[in-house]
């Protein structure tokens, strides 16, 4: 009996391990990298937790607005400086180990190991995957709302617009070639071309460029926020440093952290630096990017999503259009149907604050009151706020506008769809849709009661004690 016991607690043990082995298996780095993450690891990683809502039968969309991020995009020219200084770094980091005699631990990888960019005397531009993940997008756009896009192309019906930066405007590119394939006389895939306008000075795209106020006050926070994640990044050196012997610094954490994130991105390669960190640190470093994001891009000041105010305006001001277009019952082709625009992290990130995504229980309403939100949950506890999902390279808000014509309650109803998929608005009662009269009275009148210079222009101290901080 007593070996029966034996080989049954061996049974459940092996049995134990065997699932935490599955689990390690099933855990992917790609998912959890922030805002590098790749638009196709996330896509539909939000799905599962939220059962949509559904928009009132006999409703038709009449009118799209899209605000999207850029596509996965090379490292900028100083981050790429940044890993030739790592890869010289370790070089001496594993000469010293070696003559210690304590060499073999280290990865092969490592030994060296130059950095991928090394050079490159240009960064940030889009890259290939970028662009299918922009053309894809603009393929299944046009499948979603074939309503929409069965018009033939003219500026004034679908405007695609981007910020100066070249990354965006090659997404845009990229977008409307996908949108429009098929549609036009220009080579085998019966291309056509279209235009992307730009501002020199873009308030409704790249607001956080001209909020001086922003910036004065991002720099101020900006050593909080390396303060708070001081203790994490010190936990997983002392944790790195033991398990491969190498004198590794907090600095150094942070440079290899960079470089997973680059390499799972950009090259698929997860078996290097990423393979430095076990999951429950890469979970911990992934949290302090979120609240790095949530307190300089998010939630954690009021002025960093406000100042999106101008774009929400916007927005607003083009389904009022399309409602009087529809209203006064203009023909097709008269008026637009998509507006169609295209930036970065720190647009998407406040336009989707604006739009009080993300939030979780009460928070909506302490946001109305104007008080401060706690920081996202540290692991192992769940959170909404996770960067990978909110802003990952692509990522996108659209908002359709419907007509619902047999609808006693609303002749007009929004719906929000994020990353494409609906996605819950507490403004709305927890709903991805609500009538356009509840949308405009909920969610945005809260915020455009703001002034964008206002806001901006004042003295900083004024913005900075009147602005919400967490």
């Amino acid at each position: 009996m007593a070996r029966g016991m034996a080989v049954a607690l061996l049974l459940m043990l092996t049995a134990i391990a065997g699932a935490g082995y599955a689990a390690e298996e099933a855990f992917d780095v790609r998912e959890h990298i922030c805002t590098v993450t790749r638009y196709g690891a996330v896509k539909d990683v939000a799905s599962n937790a939220y059962v949509p809502s559904s928009v009132p039968d006999g409703c038709t969309p009449i009118h799209l607005n899209l605000v999207a991020r850029h596509g996965t995009r090379n490292p900028t020219k100083k981050r790429m400086r940044q890993l030739e200084n790592l890869a010289s770094h370790i070089q001496e980091l594993v000469r010293d180990a070696e003559e210690k005699n304590l060499a073999h631990n280290i990865p092969a990888w490592l030994r060296g190991w130059m950095s991928p960019w090394k050079g490159k005397a240009k960064g940030g531009e889009l890259i290939s995957e970028g662009e299918d993940e922009l053309y894809d997008l603009g393929i299944r756009t046009r499948e979603r709302f074939p309503e929409l896009f069965s018009q033939d192309y003219h500026p004034d019906i679908y405007r695609l617009k981007a910020t100066q930066v070249p990354r965006a405007a090659a997404s845009a590119v990229a977008f409307g070639m996908g949108l429009f394939s098929g549609k036009g006389t220009l080579g085998p895939g019966k291309h056509r071309a279209f235009a992307v306008t730009s501002d020199a000075s873009d308030i409704l795209l790249r607001f956080f460029d001209s909020c001086a106020n922003y910036k004065d006050i991002r720099k101020k926070q900006e050593p909080a926020v390396d303060k708070l994640k001081e203790p994490i990044l010190d936990e997983i050196t002392g944790a790195i440093a033991n398990r491969y012997k190498l004198n590794f610094t907090r600095q150094d954490t942070a440079s290899l952290w960079f470089l997973c994130k680059e390499e799972a991105s950009l090259l698929d390669i997860t078996n290097q630096a990423c393979a430095l960190f076990n999951p429950n640190e890469v979970a911990l470093l992934e949290w302090t990017d979120d609240l790095e994001v949530f307190m300089l891009k998010g939630y954690g000041k009021a002025l960093n999503y406000r100042m999106g105010v101008p774009l929400l305006k916007d927005v607003i001001q083009s389904m009022e259009e399309a409602i009087q277009a529809n209203e006064e019952k203009h023909p097709p082709g008269s008026y637009e149907k998509a507006r169609l625009q295209f930036a970065h992290a720190e647009t998407v990130v406040p336009f989707s604050c604006l739009l009080g995504l993300f939030l979780e229980g009460s928070e909506f309403e302490q946001i109305q009151r104007e008080q401060p939100l706690p920081h996202p949950s540290r692991p192992p506890h769940n959170r909404n706020w996770r960067g990978s999902i909110v802003a990952p390279f692509g990522g996108n808000n659209m908002l359709v506008l419907y007509s619902c014509p047999a609808n006693l309650s609303s002749k007009y109803y929004v719906q929000v769809l994020h990353n494409e998929h609906p996605t819950s608005m507490p403004g709305c009662g927890g709903a991805d849709s609500c009538p356009f009269e509840v949308f405009k009275e909920k969610i945005a009148a809260p915020h455009l009661k703001h002034d964008y210079n206002a806001l901006c222009n004042v003295k900083a101290a004024q913005v900075e004690q009147s602005s919400v901080d967490s």
